[in-house]
């Protein structure tokens, strides 16, 4: 919980297990082949410690920011959030998954980065699981996995001639 990890080797997996009202916020670069996984626990830091990752508000930047440093162009990252459940039976304003959902999309939003999909929200916990290169998956608790974005590169580089 509020880890962040970064990969540009296809074929790695990044895995956020245990996602109740916790957002796993998956982003990626398709052509650079970089894509990254944060465990977002709350919606604001408000000053207090901990790692970034945990708190929406400081996760977006700094993955945003390790990305960039693993080669991916800011312009070119798009972001798949899973998770952000209703975990209990509270009132609107007490829904942890519900305001995580709102503060990553805000965060997004303010960073210039597009959401391609997402799988928010009832009251099963999920797995994120990102396949770099190949896929990002979420899993309901007890569930099938679901593919929900496939991660070829947007643009084909041709082959270099000569042999």
């Amino acid at each position: 919980m509020g880890e962040l990890a970064v990969s540009g080797r296809a074929g790695d997996e990044i895995v956020a297990i245990g996602l109740g009202s916790c957002i796993g916020l998956a982003m990626i670069d398709r052509d650079a082949g970089v894509a990254g996984l944060a465990h977002v626990v709350l919606p604001e830091s408000q000053g207090k410690p901990g790692p970034a990752g945990k708190f929406a508000d400081l996760a977006i930047p700094e993955l945003v920011s390790k990305m960039v440093q693993a080669g991916a162009v800011k312009r070119r990252l798009e972001a798949v959030l899973i998770g952000g459940a209703r975990m209990f039976s509270v009132g609107a304003s007490m829904d942890i998954g519900a305001r995580n959902a709102a503060a990553v999309r805000e965060a997004l939003k303010q960073a210039g980065i597009r959401i391609r999909t997402e799988e928010v929200g009832g009251n099963p916990g999920r797995t994120a699981r990102i396949i770099v290169g190949s896929e990002i998956s979420s899993q309901l608790a007890g569930g099938e996995r679901t593919s929900l974005l496939t991660l070829t590169a947007t643009k084909r580089v041709p082959a270099p001639s000569g042999r």
